[in-house]
């Protein structure tokens, strides 16, 4: 939630600047700047996504010896789970109202094109992806509960184990760089065309993690870093209309998720991911 009111806020800013009507008595400096970006156009656009997720080994930490409340006991912990299955979450039955279009898996974007024909530029790309571990499936645990050692076969049983999730976001947040194609066009009414995005970002999770039967959603925090691509249509209308169809393939690496351990617990996973992205917005 957040970050799209940071995204908006960037565009906005933005925009206002490139109004500036710059008079004679400005720095000259600055005029050609000014001028260069009045010729270019700033979007912003808001959508939804569907993720698929590769198989991910999650590795566990926490030597802080922490109180359970749910077994009664204290716990010591450096444990790996191998190859767990996760999903996205949509949540689009959740849209009810304005104040709820948050709630689901959505994204924004917000971007400029050069003064170079305009199919070059520059975006800011945000996906509140959702990341759940699918629970009760069969995994292979590897590492030490309270100074044993394990190596066995375990089913992600959320009430007695474990249950793992990203879901007040995965939270993608990406530079890229993006070329734009026009295939038909009729004057700055209509054009139908490609787009390319290529980038590299942070990864800003807000982790649900239940462990042994206790509970902790915890902070968001920058955990990690991404890259990737992202490729399809874009439609402009209307002058002022925006519609883009994509799909996008990236690799996340969370090098360091909060979980519990008295501030000390540590989570660390990878994974790709694929998405396919509707969005619609404005070009100024």
């Amino acid at each position: 939630m957040r970050f799209f009111f940071f995204l908006v806020f960037v565009y906005f800013y933005l925009f206002s600047i490139a109004q500036i009507n710059p008079s004679s008595n400005e720095n000259t400096t600055t005029q050609p700047l000014l001028q260069k970006m009045k010729q270019g156009d700033f979007y912003f656009l808001w959508g939804y996504t569907r993720c698929a997720y590769s198989k991910s080994d999650i590795h566990f930490v926490d030597h802080s010896n922490t109180y359970y409340p749910a077994t009664g006991k204290y716990h010591d912990y450096d444990f790996t789970i191998y190859d767990a299955k996760a999903k996205d979450r949509s949540d689009f039955n959740q849209i009810k109202d304005v104040i709820n279009i948050t709630i689901p898996q959505f994204v924004a974007r917000v971007g400029y094109f050069f003064n170079n024909k305009k199919d070059f530029g520059i975006e800011i790309n945000y996906d509140h992806a959702k990341y759940v571990v699918t629970n009760y499936q069969k995994v292979r645990v590897k590492g030490s509960f309270n100074g044993q050692y394990v190596d066995k076969d375990t089913l992600l049983d959320p009430d007695k184990f474990l249950h793992f999730e990203h879901t007040d976001g995965a939270n993608f947040l990406m530079l890229n760089f993006i070329k734009r194609w026009k295939v038909y066009e009729i004057s700055n009414k209509f054009n139908f065309g490609m787009i390319f995005k290529s980038g590299l970002g942070v990864v800003y999770p807000r982790t649900d993690v239940t462990m042994l039967g206790t509970r902790l959603n915890n902070n968001w925090h920058v955990a990690g870093y991404i890259g990737g691509i992202e490729s399809g249509i874009r439609v402009e209308f209307l002058k002022y209309g925006v519609f883009e169809f994509t799909g996008k393939g990236s690799y996340a690496n969370y090098t360091n998720v909060l979980v519990l351990g008295k501030g000390n617990g540590k989570a660390n996973h990878h994974f790709y991911a694929g998405q396919l992205t509707m969005t619609i917005g404005a070009k100024f």
